[in-house]
């Protein structure tokens, strides 16, 4: 991901906790002012990327919302999306597990392995290719690939 992408992805997260954004094109004209010129799609994306989700108010109104980290199931299929559209390989070792992923796409899945809230996670670190997953147990490692295999297969 370029610095100009995690920027924006910034400035949308911003937006969308502190404004009511109700359709997509609004968030891009807000990001158009603040000097990102991107499309529908490229917002589409990065609402999923940051784990933005619709979400009926009691008013009847539909907003974007981010919900907090493991509140639900839509952080686990997002994780599984994310698991099952850019994750290449995943090798255990002890209490790591490596996630290798084309180039740019390790802090999408880094994120969604965070946001998803898994008890046997103890964090992540992405490069640009290359997501590290420590685990929480000392040997946990094979669990936690296994684990993860299975959410990417499922999809």
């Amino acid at each position: 991901m370029s610095p100009g992408t995690a920027a924006r992805r910034r400035t949308i997260r911003n937006l969308v906790e502190r404004r009511t954004i109700t359709r997509q094109s609004e968030l891009v004209d807000m990001l158009a002012a603040d000097g990102y010129p991107v499309t529908q799609a490229t917002v589409s994306r990065d609402l999923a990327a940051i784990g933005a989700v619709r979400e009926r108010a009691g008013d009847g109104a539909v907003r974007y919302v981010i919900p907090p980290p493991g509140s639900g199931s839509e952080e686990l299929d997002a994780l599984a999306r994310a698991l099952a559209d850019f994750v290449e390989a995943i090798t255990p070792s002890g209490n790591l597990v490596v996630l290798r992923t084309p180039p740019g796409a390790a802090q999408v899945v880094a994120g969604a392995i965070d946001r998803a809230g898994i008890d046997t996670v103890l964090g992540t670190v992405a490069g640009d290719d290359t997501v590290l997953a420590v685990a929480a147990d000392q040997s946990g490692g094979w669990r936690l690939a296994k684990e993860l295999e299975q959410m990417g297969a499922g999809r």
